[in-house]
C-alpha cells in the first residue's frame, strides 16, 4: 500500500496536481473494492484521473495483452485520455483508436499490443472484427461519458463490443449527467454510485443575457466580444452553417478564431484545438461537440450564440467555464422577440455598449514535420528555437508533441523569420519542414 501511495503521489506530481479532491478519493475507494461503479460529477472535476489511478494499479506488467478498455463517444476524448496516461508516465503502453484517422496507423500501433486501449465504439468494433488482439485479458471496462456512448445511435455498436468481452470483472461508468437508463447488456449489477452532481459547492458561474435588436445576431456578437476584450472563450452554435457565417463575420473584424464541428476532418479538428490551447486563437466557434470531452484550458467565458435545445446541452456548454475553483461567465445571446427555454433563467439584459481596445493575438503556430516516432522530444524542439532561432524563454510558447509532428507557439511578429531560419533544420537525425499552420 505504501508503495502505491508513493507511486500515486509521483503521478500527481507529474500532472502538477497537489492532492485529490473528495470525488476522486471516493471513486478510488469504490473502484478498488466494487465490481461496478458509476461516477457522476460535473464537467472539469477530474473524472478521468478518478478512474485511471485505480485501473492502472490493477494492471499486470507481465501480461502482454489489452487489460483495460476505455470506450468514449468522441475522438477528442480518446486523444485527451491517451495524453493524460502518457503524462502519468506509468510505463504501460496506451493507444487511442478512433474514426477519422487512417486504419493503417492503428494497425502499426496495435502490432505492439497496449495494456490500455481507448477508442470510439465503431473503431473498436472494427478491430474486434479483424481480431487484431485478444479480448481474453480485458478485465477492466470503462465507459466514459456513458450517457453519450449508450445513446440509441451507438447502442448496437456498444452491444457488439460488450458481448465480446467474456472476462470483465470491473466496470466503471462516468457522466456529468444524471438519469440515463443503462441497458441490460452492460451487466451493471448493484453498482456503487459516487454522486457529486448535487454537491453543495458554491457556483462561480455567472449567467448573463445579451439582447440583439435583430434576428441576425452577428453584429451583437461582435459588440459583445469587443466588450469582453482579450479573453478566451467558446461561441456555441447549433449548426455548421452558422459556424461558417459567424467565422466570416469574425474574419472581417480580424478577431482570431478556430472552428470546430463534426463535419470537419479529424486533422483539422485537432489543429483547431491546438491553436486554441496555445493562444493563437482567441475564440473557438463550435457545435455541442465541444461541450465536453475535449482538452482545452480554463475559459473565461462561453457564449450561447444559438440557444441549446435541451437542459443537458445548456449544462454541458456552461461546464466549459467556471470549472473547479475558477470563475466564468455564460452569455445567452437572444434576439429581441426570441423566447428563452424554461431551463434558462430570464435575466435583465446587460449593457455591452462599453468597448475595450481589442489587441490582435500575440501568438502564431508553427508546424514541425517530426514527432515522437522520430525520437524527438520537447527539449529538442526548445533547443532548436533557443539556439538557432534566437528565442528567449518568454518568447517560446506551448509545444505540443504528436507521434509524427509537433506544433509550437511563437510570437506572431517573429513567425516568418523563424520559418526562414529554421525550415529544413535537423532534429535528432531527421530533417524537418517548418511552416506557419
Amino acid at each position: 500500500m505504501a508503495n502505491f501511495l508513493k507511486e500515486q503521489q509521483d503521478i500527481l506530481n507529474k500532472l502538477n496536481i497537489k492532492a485529490l479532491n473528495p470525488m476522486q478519493e471516493d471513486a478510488l475507494l469504490a473502484i478498488e473494492n466494487a465490481t461496478n461503479t458509476i461516477i457522476l460529477s460535473p464537467t472539469g472535476t477530474g473524472k478521468t484521473l478518478a478512474f485511471l489511478l485505480p485501473i492502472i494499479k490493477m494492471l499486470d506488467p507481465e501480461v502482454g495483452e489489452v487489460q483495460a478498455l476505455i470506450v468514449v463517444p468522441t475522438r477528442e476524448l480518446a486523444i485527451q485520455i491517451e495524453q493524460v496516461i502518457r503524462e502519468m508516465g506509468t510505463g504501460f503502453k496506451v493507444n487511442a483508436v478512433y474514426g477519422g484517422r487512417p486504419m493503417s496507423k492503428d494497425k502499426i500501433e496495435l502490432k505492439h499490443t497496449p495494456a490500455i486501449l481507448i477508442g470510439t465504439p465503431g473503431r473498436i468494433l472494427d478491430h474486434f472484427s479483424a481480431n487484431r488482439f485478444s479480448r481474453e485479458s480485458i478485465l477492466n471496462l470503462i465507459l466514459d461519458e456513458f450517457d453519450k456512448s449508450l445513446e440509441q445511435g451507438f447502442e448496437e455498436e456498444m452491444r457488439g463490443i460488450l458481448t465480446q468481452l467474456p472476462n470483465i470483472n470491473r466496470r466503471v461508468l462516468t457522466s456529468a449527467t444524471q438519469g440515463v437508463k443503462i441497458p441490460n447488456f452492460v451487466n451493471l449489477h448493484q453498482p456503487v454510485i459516487i454522486d457529486f452532481l448535487d454537491a453543495k459547492v458554491p457556483s462561480k458561474l455567472t449567467i448573463k443575457t445579451v439582447v440583439s435588436p435583430t434576428q441576425d445576431k452577428e453584429q451583437t456578437l461582435i459588440d459583445l466580444l469587443l466588450h469582453i476584450g482579450n479573453k478566451q472563450g467558446i461561441i456555441f452554435c447549433n449548426l455548421r452553417d452558422s459556424i461558417e457565417n459567424v467565422s466570416e463575420a469574425l474574419r472581417k473584424k480580424r478577431i482570431s478564431h478556430s472552428c470546430f464541428s463534426g463535419g470537419m476532418e479529424q486533422k483539422d479538428r485537432e489543429r483547431a484545438l491546438i491553436t486554441f490551447r496555445n493562444g493563437t486563437s482567441q475564440v473557438l466557434l463550435a457545435t455541442d461537440l465541444a461541450a465536453r470531452g475535449i482538452d482545452i484550458p480554463e475559459l473565461d467565458f462561453i457564449i450561447h450564440y444559438e440557444l441549446p435545445h435541451a437542459k443537458e446541452e445548456f449544462t454541458h456548454r456552461n461546464g466549459r467555464t467556471a470549472r473547479v475553483n475558477a470563475k466564468g461567465t455564460a452569455y445567452v445571446l437572444k434576439w429581441n422577440n426570441e423566447q428563452l427555454p424554461e431551463f434558462i433563467e430570464k435575466g435583465k439584459p446587460m449593457d455591452i455598449s462599453k468597448k475595450v481596445t481589442y489587441k490582435p493575438q500575440f501568438w502564431e503556430t508553427l508546424f514541425i514535420s517530426g514527432g515522437r516516432k522520430d525520437k524527438i522530444s520537447k527539449g529538442d524542439i526548445a533547443g532548436l528555437f533557443f539556439k538557432q532561432g534566437g528565442l528567449t524563454k518568454d518568447q517560446l510558447g506551448d509545444i505540443e508533441l504528436k507521434q509524427d509532428c509537433a506544433f509550437v507557439a511563437v510570437p506572431k511578429s517573429m513567425a516568418d523569420n523563424l520559418v526562414s531560419t529554421l525550415n529544413n533544420s535537423r532534429l535528432k537525425k531527421k530533417k524537418v519542414r517548418i511552416y506557419i499552420l
